[in-house]
């Protein structure tokens, strides 16, 4: 799947979509919001309601002519994590576009949920909140309690605390060029 997007299902956490968006986009980054209920409009967990850029079905399927910055962002949050994790189109484009050579990136608790599901999360280094790493040691995958984890081409993050870091760390990835004044601009000492 090309290009950097960040999936939203009704009762996802507001922060872990909209930091990394925010710090991709001011990065000079064409991250998109997008809805995998079939309409735009989407409430976080939190009540918020958001307009996405575009929906699921309006992307290009298949994963032809994937590369290092294309990103597909899961964000964490309840019950979003969980109806992202179940949505079969999604995870199929998730696989493929990992297989493809994409990258891939979650935070709290879309790593248990989500990336557990990964054919090739076997050894990777990854965290989550707590309480969902047991998915993933289940399905092969190292925890390590950090605030945002680089394992090859997925990145992991903690929680809600941890969603700037998180989207750092997919910006050291995607732009690595631009990571130190993206950083710089939002007046953060260094994170890890």
């Amino acid at each position: 799947m090309k290009g950097i997007n960040i999936f939203l299902a009704e009762g996802f956490e507001d922060i872990e979509a909209l930091a990394p968006c925010d710090i991709l986009r001011r990065a000079g980054l064409p991250a998109r919001l997008v809805s995998i209920s079939g309409k735009r409009e989407v409430r976080s967990a939190h009540g918020v309601g958001f307009v996405a850029d575009c929906l699921l079905s309006e992307l290009e399927s298949g994963a032809g002519g994937v590369c290092e910055r294309d990103f597909m962002i899961f964000p964490g949050g309840m019950p979003g994590a969980r109806y992202l994790s179940e949505c079969e189109p999604l995870m199929a484009a998730m696989q493929a576009h990992y297989d493809a050579g994409g990258n891939l990136a979650a935070i709290c608790a879309a790593p248990g949920l989500v990336l557990s599901q990964l054919d090739g999360i076997v050894g990777a280094q990854v965290t989550c909140y707590d309480g969902f790493e047991g998915l993933l040691e289940a399905a092969g995958a190292e925890f390590v309690p950090r605030a945002a984890v680089r394992s090859g081409r997925i990145v992991t993050g903690r929680g809600p605390g941890h969603a700037v870091a998180f989207g750092l760390e997919i910006l050291r990835v995607a732009a690595p060029e631009k990571a130190a004044a993206v950083q710089a601009g939002l007046i953060l000492p260094t994170l890890s």
